[in-house]
């Protein structure tokens, strides 16, 4: 089951289209869909989330926690609507896009894909890309 919360934020309409999109990535990724919970927040609830659990102490558009369980995803992912807009705005893109890419962003983490190094960033940017795709056909 796919959850959607509202932390301090304009609770957002999310469509099945969305829904069925993020349903595909798991499956493409041959996962199974377990219990996920999209938390949407502004910039500060996402910091402290940041400052207590991870001990960062800076701004960021997403922060995934993992409670995947052999092949079936599950977990908590929680998105700074504020930070996605900003970044839309700074990469000229529109918020849309820049949504489905966080979206799919936290999916990927719940499926092994890490973003660490150089090469983990290149391959995770190629699969947003390529599930972006998919959502535009």
């Amino acid at each position: 089951m796919i959850n959607f919360h509202f932390e301090n934020i304009e609770k957002l309409d999310i469509n099945d289209k969305s829904i069925e999109w993020i349903e595909k990535i798991i499956q493409t990724e041959n996962y199974k869909k377990g219990e996920i919970n999209y938390i949407f927040c502004d910039d500060e609830y996402l910091l402290k989330i940041n400052q207590e659990y991870l001990q960062h102490d800076y701004y960021t558009d997403i922060i995934t926690f993992d409670y995947v369980k052999g092949k079936t995803v599950a977990g908590d992912i929680f998105v700074s609507l504020q930070r996605i807009n900003d970044n839309a705005i700074s990469h000229k893109k529109d918020f849309d896009n820049e949504f489905h890419r966080v979206l799919a962003h936290g999916i990927l983490h719940l499926c092994g894909y890490k973003d660490k190094t150089e090469s983990e960033e290149k391959l995770m940017r190629n699969k947003e890309d390529f599930y972006l795709n998919l959502l535009q056909k």
